[in-house]
């Protein structure tokens, strides 16, 4: 297996973005665990658990809890986590806030490139994964790109690159 391939497998994340996984993983890990064992505790003692309803809840939740720490460790592990000051800004990249001119729309977005764990479309932080991330990663300022967006084809021109504000 080259390496190339290695890295696209994995996870890309800021600082910050690790900072909030890890918080989340001692949540559910502590916090959440008990709830969901007192759950199971308190279910347990409604009876017969061959009927029992708020116990089968309980160990599916727990079930679901437990896979999902399980990603977060790996994830956490194998993540790839980008300082904001390494992040060149000859060209799009993870971590780089890139201004684009939208044809169509006539109008001046900013969008950051983030992680797919990382990502929050409606505050403008946007996938490498993503169609447009995907589309924007590796030009550089002055380039257009052509995006196929849910609304049609999108085109943009870049026009600076920044590191993530």
């Amino acid at each position: 297996m080259s390496n190339q391939h290695e890295h696209s497998n994995k996870t890309v994340v800021s600082v910050e973005g690790m900072k909030k996984l890890e918080e989340k993983l001692l949540y559910l890990s502590t916090i959440r665990r008990a709830e969901v064992a007192e759950q199971i505790a308190v279910a347990r003692g409604f009876g017969d658990l061959s009927e029992n309803a708020e116990y089968d809840e309980a160990k599916n939740e727990q079930s679901r809890l437990e896979a999902e720490i399980i990603d977060l460790e790996n994830t956490i592990r194998t993540a790839l986590v980008i300082d904001d000051t390494d992040v060149s800004t000859d060209k799009v990249n993870i971590g780089t806030t890139v201004r684009v001119y939208d044809d169509e729309l006539k109008e001046e977005t900013e969008y950051t490139i983030v992680g797919a764990r990382e990502s929050d479309p409606m505050n403008n932080l946007i996938s490498n994964e993503s169609p447009m991330g995907a589309a924007l990663l590796g030009k550089k300022k002055g380039q257009t790109v052509k995006v196929h967006a849910p609304g049609g084809l999108v085109t943009l021109k870049i026009k600076e690159i920044k590191a993530k504000k």
